[in-house]
């Protein structure tokens, strides 16, 4: 299957060569394009893309405002959001990622990490840029850290230390290996951790376990 993309970016020239980059791959699709991140909604109205790279400094309607309104307005059933920053470490991402985005790369990025950080978000996996990750997620727990609620207590042991490892950024084949199960398995126990707890992905898990002191 052909992964639709959609860009917002204030940038034309960025656009164009980001539009380069993904067109050059044969799973991979433009489907469409805004400058400014008022344009969000209507685009992925439009469109209908499984991704949006979205800049999250933008002059009239940041990255942090249009994520929060494609999430709002399509939920589940939207786009994933990728977002795109000049900065290792910026407010903006922690807000972005607030807002419901699946992560986050730097404009700078090389080309085949973009790409695979666009393929990996469609499969519904989180993407932060090397080297900030900690950094970035810190930032909750420096906003707002209260014990989990009743959501949590829902969770069974082994979903707890599941919650754990995939919170350390652990993929599902090593959290397999380490609790000796199979990857099957390992899936289907992070889609009930995510469903119990009312989280979008395993972005917003990471963020969970940093808001309530469980890292």
């Amino acid at each position: 299957m052909t992964i639709r993309v959609a860009l917002v970016d204030d940038q034309a020239l960025f656009r164009a060569g980001i539009s380069m980059v993904v067109g050059s791959q044969d799973d991979l699709e433009i489907v469409g394009e805004a400058g400014d991140g008022s344009e969000a909604v209507a685009l992925v109205e439009s469109v209908r893309p499984d991704v949006v790279l979205m800049d999250v400094r933008m002059p009239r309607v940041d990255g942090v405002e249009a994520t929060r309104r494609v999430v709002e307005r399509f939920g589940d059933a939207g786009p994933r959001v990728l977002v795109l920053t000049t900065f290792d470490v910026d407010e903006l991402v922690a807000d972005a990622i607030e807002a419901g985005a699946s992560g986050f790369v730097l404009k700078e990025t090389r080309p085949e990490l973009l790409l695979a950080a666009v393929r990996a978000v469609a499969e519904g996996t989180q993407v932060v840029a090397a080297g900030a990750t900690r950094a970035v997620f810190e930032r909750f727990r420096e906003r707002s850290t209260s014990p989990p609620g009743a959501d949590y207590e829902r969770l069974t042991p082994r979903e707890r230390e599941i919650l754990l490892r995939a919170a350390q950024g652990l993929s599902n084949a090593e959290i397999a290996t380490a609790e000796f199960l199979s990857e099957a398995t390992v899936k289907t126990h992070v889609s009930r951790i995510l469903t119990k707890l009312a989280l979008r992905d395993r972005v917003q898990l990471v963020v969970y376990a940093y808001e309530h002191g469980l890292l």
